[in-house]
């Protein structure tokens, strides 16, 4: 399978045949490219790329997933990520529309300072985003300013307005994920289900002398990324997964400090703490009191 780079706009208009106005930005309907869809893994370097999908045609897969990405569907891709582009044939003029910006643009701007709080950039790989009708013309519209922008000529204020516009896109893609775990409540209360019984399950079945439990190790068996799983977790709870997972851990340590009579040490170690006094801090901030204190506490 072939192996395309994509470290510019440039790059990525050429594989399609289009023509590049601005050189850090690109806003592309891709039922005008001259070439065929490429298969192939594509890796983006020093490029953000935002895609909306209006019609069904190609799959895509980032590592053994593959997108839950239909139609009236939106993908983030992140400098650093590398995906797999599956088509069926030559594949002319699919009914996409893509933004891609140069990590250049936004250095010194709001939206460079913001960049890393649009969390979608690490998760939506394993889940889009399904847009209404009306959250898909607020998306074209947004393109439609940003394409109209880099078509001008560059002057000292099209850095300003072009992070601007993208900014505001994003802001947007921000709501639409909130409202979209609103929705997909039922889903979710499933995923948070799941995770609260392998929690329990993982202090029952040897892992603990191993490592503490993980995020990324719950979000691995939800099939998710850390970042989408955290942000589920969080609006479904109102508490983050980590919390949560730290308090059970605390909660187990309880039972251990309470029911048996091995050393503080060495329920820390069962735990899968490295180090005794990182568990009796972790303990001490949930449970107001040392381990000790409590194992005192409950033997009276």
């Amino acid at each position: 399978m072939k192996h395309y780079r994509i470290d510019s706009v440039d790059a990525y208009n050429k594989l399609y045949g289009l023509t590049t106005y601005h050189p850090l930005v690109a806003a592309v309907d891709l039922k005008e490219a001259k070439y065929p869809v490429p298969a192939g893994t594509y890796e983006y370097r020093d490029v953000y790329a935002v895609f909306l999908k209006k019609g069904v045609q190609c799959a895509i897969k980032y590592g053994r997933q593959t997108y839950d990405y239909q139609e009236g569907a939106v993908v983030t891709f992140a400098p650093g990520q590398t995906v797999v582009v599956l088509t069926e044939g030559n594949e002319m003029q699919p009914d996409v529309l893509a933004i891609l910006f140069h990590t250049n643009l936004i250095y010194g701007t709001p939206l460079g300072e913001k960049i890393a709080r649009f969390g979608f950039f690490d998760y939506s790989q394993m889940e889009s985003l399904h847009l209404s009708e009306r959250e898909r013309m607020l998306f074209i519209d947004c393109f439609n300013k940003i394409r109209q922008e880099t078509e001008y000529p560059v002057d000292g204020h099209s850095a300003d307005l072009l992070s601007a516009n993208i900014q505001l896109l994003l802001e947007y893609l921000n709501r639409f994920y909130d409202r979209q775990f609103i929705t997909r409540h039922r889903v979710n209360s499933s995923v948070v289900n799941t995770f609260e019984r392998s929690l329990r399950e993982y202090f029952t079945i040897g892992k603990t002398r191993d490592c503490l439990p993980s995020v990324a190790y719950f979000a691995d068996e939800a099939n998710l990324t850390p970042g989408y799983f955290g942000d589920l977790v969080k609006k479904e709870t109102g508490v983050t997964a980590q919390e949560l997972i730290s308090r059970h851990v605390v909660d187990v340590a309880k039972h251990l400090l309470a029911t048996g009579s091995d050393d503080i040490a060495e329920i820390a170690y069962d735990l899968g703490f490295q180090y005794p006094q990182h568990f009796t801090r972790l303990f001490k901030r949930i449970a107001g009191v040392s381990p000790s204190q409590f194992r005192q506490a409950s033997s009276n």
